[in-house]
């Protein structure tokens, strides 16, 4: 762990509120990690609740910034504008990492110096950790290029992905605004800009379902997705074949939303 003036190569942030239940779970899962060179910083969002006293006994080992309530997307660009690593990875307060996920997703970067992005499978678990299921995405969409990120949106949690901070900054970060589908405004975003991508073919976080996870309101994230894609196809830059693209992309979209309704 960087604890030390030494520059860390990957910048872990996690944004919190009122996440005092399971953020102990999501600190000590990046403590164990198997990779070293890394900083934790945690914004929090404003909670109300025990979150920063979960979190003292860890103050040396993280950098905690409290913030006034402004959403998930202020939290995580404020984490981008502090963090020092090359790489950045997220963390949701209620998931947690697997042991290499730092290590592995590193080394594909090490291996493929061209890319932004590498992507990553997840381990789905109940709220108490246990495992239901990995999902593998890459199954279904091979290939992360902007058509593949358009048609079929496979992010699932912000815990699978790792970026270059530069390509991050260059994009200008996350947009506020957009409900639950920011995630994917940023990718499209990106991949239209030329970041390139590719799978790391593991899981490497777990996603915890629970009562209080806002994936789980199916119509709220229809929506946000539909103005995301609303959004982009409005660009008046968009190639001609990415333009085409709309009708068949509007009917995925369908089908991918209802999986949550």
């Amino acid at each position: 762990m960087s604890t030390t003036t030494k520059t860390p190569r990957v910048s872990v942030i996690i944004p919190v509120y009122n996440g005092d239940r399971y953020i102990r779970q999501a600190i000590e899962s990046i403590l164990s990690q198997t990779y070293q060179s890394y900083e934790i910083i945690v914004i929090d969002d404003g909670s109300t609740d025990n979150t920063s006293l979960v979190l003292e006994p860890y103050f040396k080992a993280i950098r905690y910034i409290y913030q006034k309530n402004q959403g998930v997307s202020t939290a995580r660009n404020h984490g981008i504008d502090l963090a020092r690593g090359e790489l950045i990875a997220f963390l949701d307060a209620d998931d947690f990492f697997l042991p290499d996920k730092l290590t592995a997703q590193v080394g594909v970067f090490d291996a493929q110096p061209n890319l932004g992005i590498v992507h990553s499978g997840w381990r789905r678990v109940n709220q108490d950790g246990e495992t239901i299921k990995d999902e593998t995405p890459w199954d279904y969409v091979p290939k992360l290029d902007l058509e593949a990120w358009l048609r079929w949106k496979p992010i699932g949690t912000m815990g699978t992905l790792m970026f270059r901070r530069d390509w991050l900054q260059q994009v200008g970060s996350f947009e506020a605004g957009l409900g639950q589908a920011e995630d994917v405004d940023l990718v499209l975003r990106l991949a239209l800009q030329g970041c390139e991508a590719d799978w790391l073919r593991e899981s490497t976080v777990c996603y915890r379902q629970h009562d209080q996870n806002t994936m789980r309101d199916g119509r709220s994230q229809a929506r946000s997705i539909n103005g995301v894609l609303d959004k982009f196809f409005a660009s008046e830059s968009l190639p001609l074949e990415i333009q085409l693209l709309e009708k068949q992309v509007r009917y995925n979209t369908l089908v991918w939303s209802s999986w949550y309704l």
